[in-house]
């Protein structure tokens, strides 16, 4: 029999190249556009990064169903092949990746030599063993997708026990495509682009404050003194250096800023630090309890935050935190005030009046 080494396949055409980087560039625009479209609550940007990559796959699957149709067409060639070599390459499951470098001799074709991968039984490889006949299967036009055949006829398998194949000469054509730098910088260019080309088209989206039709109030509203934004969900007040919730009329104020405009929403909770407050506002249309945040007892909050530092063996106030919930229906008090000499906390009801008191 004459033996003949087999040319390797052609790796990395520029079809290849082509279809890597604009796998890239859809892989990149596609979740640009989910997670831009989910973090700035934009519609069209959310169904571009889920239409995308299914348009991408549809016409990826349209445009290689005749080529695929034309493989599927062609009958695979059985023969005998002797292993050369063998070498398990991982695997944790019952299934091991090994590698071979098979000798295939086909009855009415030259020999060739091929390197191939394939997942053999851990209870099956020991039947694997180098200058072992194998039975073989492979398509006539790409003998690189050799497979061994671990169930083959009779005929065959009585064959592969009583044959002798010769080795091919040669470099192994391989079945796995080597990696190539090239290729990943393309595909990371495309990604990179596709990222870049989102960025682009939906920067008014993206970077632009939103104006009229959207129904949410207005982000931002600032002095020289204070700052107060306002979403659909929350409300924030923070103040300038020097100042304090704790300052007379301060606290009243801050709230008030935020109920500008008519706004009588109610509110679940309601956090008062040094020099920031912050209001979680109840959803619109939900019927979870809440309360007015301008019926807080503003009077009362100094004294409450002074009578857990001082009854509570705080000696020196370094931060406090007045906390006032609703969700449970009625309106409770928690403040928190941390020191040198430790924590102290208390509650109280919606006027002010001390429930309980605890200290560490």
């Amino acid at each position: 029999m004459k033996n003949t080494a087999g040319a390797p396949p052609a790796h990395n055409t520029p079809a290849d190249l082509a279809l890597g980087f604009l796998t890239g560039g859809v892989i990149g625009a596609s979740l640009t556009a989910f997670i831009a479209g989910c973090i700035v609550e934009r519609a069209p940007l959310i169904v571009t990064g889920l239409v995308l990559p299914a348009v991408y796959g549809l016409l990826f699957f349209l445009a290689t169903l005749p080529r695929r149709a034309r493989e599927a067409a062609v009958v695979p060639r059985t023969a005998l092949a002797v292993i050369e070599d063998l070498e398990a390459v991982g695997g944790e499951t019952s299934d091991v990746p090994v590698r071979f470098e098979l000798s295939v001799a086909p009855d009415d074709a030259p020999a060739f030599r091929v390197e191939i991968r394939q997942d053999v039984n851990l209870v099956e490889l020991p039947d694997y063993r180098a200058r072992g006949v194998v039975v073989v299967e492979y398509p006539p036009d790409r003998p690189w997708k050799t497979r061994i055949r671990k169930r083959p006829t009779p005929e065959w398998e009585e064959r592969a026990a009583m044959a002798q194949v010769d080795s091919v000469p040669g470099p192994a054509m391989k079945s796995d495509t080597p990696a190539s730098c090239f290729g990943g910088l393309l595909t990371l260019l495309g990604l990179l682009l596709g990222v870049a080309a989102v960025l682009v088209l939906f920067r008014t989206d993206l970077f632009d404050s939103p104006e009229g039709g959207s129904g949410a109030p207005e982000p931002s509203v600032s002095s020289s003194s204070s700052t107060s934004v306002v979403t659909s969900a929350t409300g924030t007040v923070t103040l300038g250096p020097g100042q304090s919730m704790l300052d007379k009329g301060e606290l009243r104020k801050a709230v008030e800023s935020l109920a500008k405009g008519g706004d009588e929403r109610q509110a679940l909770t309601v956090v008062v630090q040094d020099r920031l407050l912050t209001v979680v506002f109840s959803p619109t249309g939900a019927t979870t309890a809440g309360f007015d945040p301008r019926s807080l007892p503003y009077d009362r909050v100094p004294g409450l935050v002074e009578e857990a530092r001082t009854t509570l063996g705080v000696d020196s106030r370094q931060s406090w935190q007045l906390t006032a919930d609703g969700v449970t229906g009625s309106l409770t008090l928690r403040v928190v005030v941390t020191g040198g000499g430790g924590t102290g906390m208390l509650e109280a009801d919606a006027r002010g009046k001390v429930l309980r008191r605890s200290g560490s």
